[in-house]
């Protein structure tokens, strides 16, 4: 395997130096033949139970290469290989040489060099190893969010995401060193026989929850989603926070834990749920919004490892093992979805320019593909039956309950987490409402909205692919139930082997019921339409004889009441000019929702700081007799210390 994946990955950085059409296919092709060796790979040790190992006879870095592949790095690795995958053929049309003869080339180059630290970071098992690949994978992702770098946003949005991620390479390079210097070996193994490692958690957590885009460490995310190109902007989303997931899972997994540490990924993830659909509600920006949405669902992920963590720290309590089977299933079902929302929102970028919702609507007339494979992607994201979503937020549920009925200390937490749960998933419902009929429905907003076109088949077939994974995994939960239940295994030994849920395979005839059933209803009133001949109106129009699209409701108006219930955490900035005469001529209202923790948390300190950075500065003048002062005053410091020593 190692030497077709070694293969397939330089044959695709080198094939896209090529320019022009014939360069761009066989790039395309030499990564397809990559990610589909590395899925098949992935697939064998996780459906046959037999791990992969491989160690080289060279060194790096004084370390000889250790590749481990095990059920937890199978099952993110096949995560990877479908996104990048689907992004690589979407990429192929939607930044295409003609349309971008500037970076074309770029793109092809970086998104193999990403693919290819990605697969490094999921199969090295040295600390020193694993932090060269996860730096080459930062750095491979700055290029691909930088693409169109002529744009000041854009080199800003980049520069943001560089400087978080340092901040987490920082706390990983310290954990990996502390890590090394206490077992005497980079070498990355199970240790949970080692108690005095357990506070090392808090810099993992640290590290890959800035990676992960946990709250409130996503202050870089946002801005880098919403400004890198969409095919980027999927496996930045689908894949590359999951990195930070994967961190967490693997490390927690290996290493004892701190007492109380299931409680606070519990409560970070209730935290990063709640506000991060909060923060997607206020926003106008249609690929911001999507963004927002990935904090959300790493809290429903963690809420999930958080439980688990608690269920291993109380006992190894059947409930945990439900807990962390729906969290990782939702490591699958949030890198599909979110990558077809990415992708629909870049269709819609592609046809209309503009990712400002107020700008947008009507184009499921001009997109019907777009918009269908966007509602199904909203509808799975919003946790509805019979998609994947429900499936695995149903299980963290069944989690919450069982811990819930167990009566320990748990039940406390259990309840809260589950009520905040469910407020969260029915504000992801009304925010992806407000979405679909803003965008998709009403009447076009601009001139660029009337007259979008669908995309190109690459970029449907890409949308398509993921579409019928977030149903197939709705359908028949049982199907890929062995592949997470091995992965839990995997994670904590005491709970391989688990069974089953017999609800699981009950839920997979309801949710196929469910879609026979709404087929059938679409089926027969799209009939009932063509045989009567309905007749089609502005929606929102409010009586008037001559609607215009103005009168139409805004993304903002749309949810501006319930946005007002976080008005605490989101701070709306209102600028509004009154009327001022009976019949005025110019009159306007807009909202917007800054980045609190960026704006009004990050940004003041960083300000602190600068200003203390310039008063220090100014103590380097040039002239000797004070650098002299300096150092008597120093001395004298020194020399008061050693003396307190010695009188104690």
């Amino acid at each position: 395997m190692t030497t077709v994946l070694q293969l397939a990955a330089a044959g695709g950085i080198c094939a896209g130096l090529f320019t022009g059409p014939g360069g761009a296919r066989l790039w395309l092709g030499t990564t397809l033949l990559g990610v589909t060796a590395a899925l098949a790979a992935a697939v064998k040790v996780l459906v046959g139970g037999e791990e992969w190992e491989w160690r080289s006879t060279f060194l790096l870095g004084g370390e000889p290469l250790f590749f481990r592949l095990d059920a937890i790095s199978s099952y993110f690795l096949i995560l990877l290989c479908v996104i990048a995958g689907a992004g690589a053929i979407y990429g192929h049309e939607y930044w295409s040489h003609m349309a971008h003869p500037r970076s074309a080339r770029s793109n092809r180059v970086w998104w193999s060099a990403l693919v290819l630290s990605l697969v490094a970071v999921l199969l090295v098992s040295n600390g020193l190893h694993f932090l060269i690949a996860w730096e080459l994978f930062t750095l491979s992702a700055y290029f691909l969010i930088t693409l169109d770098r002529r744009r000041a946003e854009v080199r800003a949005a980049g520069w943001l995401y560089l400087g978080a991620s340092h901040a987490a390479v920082l706390a990983l390079f310290a954990f990996f060193a502390i890590l090394a210097a206490q077992t005497g070996s980079w070498e990355l193994r199970p240790l949970r026989d080692h108690p005095e490692l357990a506070p090392l958690f808090w810099l993992a957590l640290f590290g890959f929850g800035m990676k992960a885009g946990l709250f409130p460490l996503h202050i870089w995310l946002p801005s880098a989603h919403a400004n890198a190109p969409s095919h980027v902007s999927a496996i930045l989303s689908g894949v590359t926070i999951k990195m930070g997931i994967y961190g967490l899972v693997r490390f927690s997994g290996w290493l004892p834990m701190p007492a109380g540490a299931g409680w606070v990924v519990t409560a970070l993830g209730v935290i990063s749920a709640v506000l991060g659909v909060a923060f997607a509600l206020g926003q106008h920006d249609l690929k911001r919004l999507l963004a927002y949405h990935s904090v959300e669902n790493i809290g429903i992920i963690l809420i999930g490892l958080g439980f688990a963590l608690v269920a291993v720290e109380q006992g190894d309590a059947a409930w945990g093992r439900l807990a962390l089977a729906g969290g990782l299933l939702h490591v699958w079902n949030h890198g599909l979805f979110k990558a077809l929302l990415f992708f629909g929102a870049g269709s819609v970028l592609h046809a209309a320019g503009t990712r400002e919702m107020s700008r947008l609507g009507g184009l499921w007339r001009a997109m019907p593909w777009t918009a269908g494979l966007f509602a199904l992607g909203a509808a799975a994201i919003s946790g509805l039956p019979p998609l994947n979503g429900f499936v695995s937020e149903w299980l963290v549920y069944l989690g919450l309950f069982d811990a819930t009925i167990s009566r320990g200390p748990a039940a406390w937490a259990a309840i809260p987490s589950a009520i905040l749960l469910g407020v969260t998933g029915a504000l992801a419902l009304a925010c992806f409402v407000k979405v679909c009929g803003v965008v998709f429905l009403g009447a076009a907003r601009s001139p660029a909205a009337a007259h979008a076109h669908e995309s190109g088949p690459a970029m449907r077939g890409a949308m398509i692919a993921l579409a019928g994974a977030c149903v197939a995994i709705g359908l028949a939960p049982v199907v890929f139930w062995p592949a997470v239940a091995r992965t839990v295994g995997a994670w904590h030994p005491v709970w391989a082997g688990l069974a089953t849920p017999a609800p699981l395979v009950a839920l997979g005839w309801i949710h196929v019921a469910l879609a026979l059933l709404a087929a059938t209803a679409g089926w027969w009133l799209w009939r009932r339409s063509q045989r009567q001949g309905l007749t089609r109106a502005l929606t929102w129009d409010c009586g008037y004889a001559v609607p215009t699209a103005r009168m139409q409701y805004t993304a903002g108006a749309f949810a501006g009441i319930i946005t007002e219930w976080f008005a605490f955490i989101l701070r709306p900035e209102r600028h509004e000019r009154r009327p001022e005469e009976v019949l005025p001529s110019v009159a306007n209202f807009t909202e917007h929702t800054p980045e609190t923790v960026l704006e009004q948390v990050v940004t003041p300190a960083g300000g602190v700081v600068m200003q203390v950075s310039t008063l220090v500065r100014r103590l380097q003048h040039g002239r000797v007799q004070a650098y002299l002062l300096y150092l008597v005053i120093g001395i004298a410091a020194l020399a008061v210390l050693v003396l307190a020593g010695v009188g104690k």
